[in-house]
């Protein structure tokens, strides 16, 4: 349901205790407000646009609790426009289009409306595209808030027409603030109670929290319930967290910023040859729920442009272990994965193949496209011979100088790295054979021997 907000009211009196510690804590001015500095602080475009009361259409986009809806509310009261307020979950399309109606007609009596969604991002297309001409008419001030990149998740025309701030994790040290403030605050928090919390039980809320002050602040609301019922214990200590907390949960969306991030870190460790990184970051994807054949894919990928022939076998572990992958699945798969992380972590580097071939592309794509040669063209028939051709295997150590086009390109240069130190050894020795020719045409079998 749209809640239209008295702002003054909101302003003025304290929350009910009735309602979560998060709740009761949400600040009631940018100075309460914690993190987010680079969007926040004195003379940032944020900062500027809530002062001079010129705001437009925004996206908040960020991780959950990091003050996306804070933020709106604190826009709206301090330049006391409407404030409503949907979730993209519970609403529908004839809610919206009365409360932009509604909206519309505010603006002719003088007055400015903010829109507040929340999960915008699971409007469908639809849904979306009923805001576009009020905020395009300055009907409304929309701001939605999203943890889903909203270049993906927003339909173009609303996200140009819309200024995109990113909001970051919050970092422990804010986490800290934020959870000492709630212990000190005997109007809003747990300060009439006097709570004391040891520097064990603050680590261990800061890192599960893992940047979200809303789950920060309610891991210590039922470790304080918890105590209360042990009688005169004031002191939470890391056990009484690590009772609640019990099985961690893990932030991880796979299908937008968390999948692309983390795989892209997990890819980089490996090629870095760094395994304990890599298998940490394949902890949190697999922790996660990430598709295991997608990693395995990235593996055999990997397996060919990062290491490619400074070690022949990476290639041939990789897609034996997406086989193994495929064929066994959760939860013995992560045991191939961890595998073949390690051994790809520790091979030898090499991206020759990856840059040949790319130039190698490039040759055909930006030049004059070679015709084969006569001597290297394809029979017609079972019983026909090219017999300017000459059979490699026909002579000693199965080579013969002949040209096979334009020789003066050359795509591949292969690292010093494991096996490709012996490739480049015997290509080398080829290459001179090559060069003793006088002349670029093909050579005879006569010629030849």
């Amino acid at each position: 349901m749209a809640n239209l907000f008295d702002l003054q009211d909101f302003e003025k009196h304290s929350p009910s205790h009735s309602m979560p510690l998060a709740a009761r804590m949400r600040p009631r001015t940018l100075n309460e407000f914690i993190g987010q500095s680079h969007l926040v602080r004195k003379g940032q475009l944020l900062e500027r646009l809530i002062e001079r009361d010129a705001l437009g259409s925004l996206i908040f986009y960020g991780p959950p609790g990091t003050g996306k809806t804070t933020l709106a509310h604190l826009m709206a009261s301090q330049t006391h426009r409407s404030f409503i307020s949907l979730s993209a979950v519970t609403s529908h399309c004839a809610e919206l289009r009365k409360i932009l109606d509604e909206a519309r007609s505010r603006v002719k009596r003088g007055q400015k409306t903010i829109l507040f969604i929340d999960e915008i991002h699971r409007f469908n297309k639809a849904q979306q595209d009923i805001l576009l001409p009020y905020v395009e008419e300055g009907s409304i001030s929309l701001i939605g808030a999203t943890t889903e990149n909203p270049f993906f998740s927003v339909i173009a025309p609303l996200v140009s027409r819309s200024q995109v701030f990113r909001l970051k994790a919050l970092t422990e040290e804010e986490i800290d603030v934020i959870v000492e403030c709630a212990l000190k605050d005997s109007e809003r928090g747990l300060g009439k109670d006097f709570f004391q919390l040891d520097e064990d039980a603050k680590m261990a809320i800061a890192q599960f929290s893992q940047g979200d002050a809303r789950r920060a602040l309610n891991v210590l609301e039922m470790a304080a319930e918890a105590i209360s019922s042990e009688g005169n214990q004031k002191i939470i200590t890391r056990s009484h967290i690590l009772e609640i907390l019990q099985e961690r949960p893990l932030h991880y969306d796979r299908s937008l910023d968390q999948h692309y991030d983390t795989i892209s870190a997990f890819i980089k460790s490996v090629r870095g040859s760094n395994p304990d990184r890599a298998l940490y970051w394949l902890a949190k994807m697999l922790q996660g729920g990430e598709d295991i054949l997608f990693i395995a894919r990235r593996l055999v990928i990997l397996a060919s442009e990062d290491i490619g022939n400074a070690d022949p076998q990476a290639l041939v572990l990789a897609t034996s272990c997406a086989r193994a992958v495929e064929f066994i699945g959760l939860p013995e798969a992560r045991i191939p994965l961890a595998q073949t992380t390690i051994y790809l972590s520790s091979a030898p580097k090499s991206n020759s193949a990856y840059l040949a071939i790319e130039k190698a592309l490039a040759a055909v794509k930006e030049n004059r496209v070679e015709e084969v040669p006569g001597h290297l063209k394809n029979v017609k028939g079972p019983d026909e011979k090219n017999e300017q051709y000459v059979y490699p295997h026909d002579f000693e150590n199965h080579f013969v100088k002949q040209s096979y086009g334009k020789e003066s390109q050359h795509f591949l240069e292969l690292s010093d790295q494991g096996y490709e130190v012996r490739m480049r050894e015997r290509l080398e020795k080829w290459r001179l054979e090559n060069q003793k020719k006088t002349q670029e045409k093909p050579l005879s079998k006569l010629d030849s021997l």
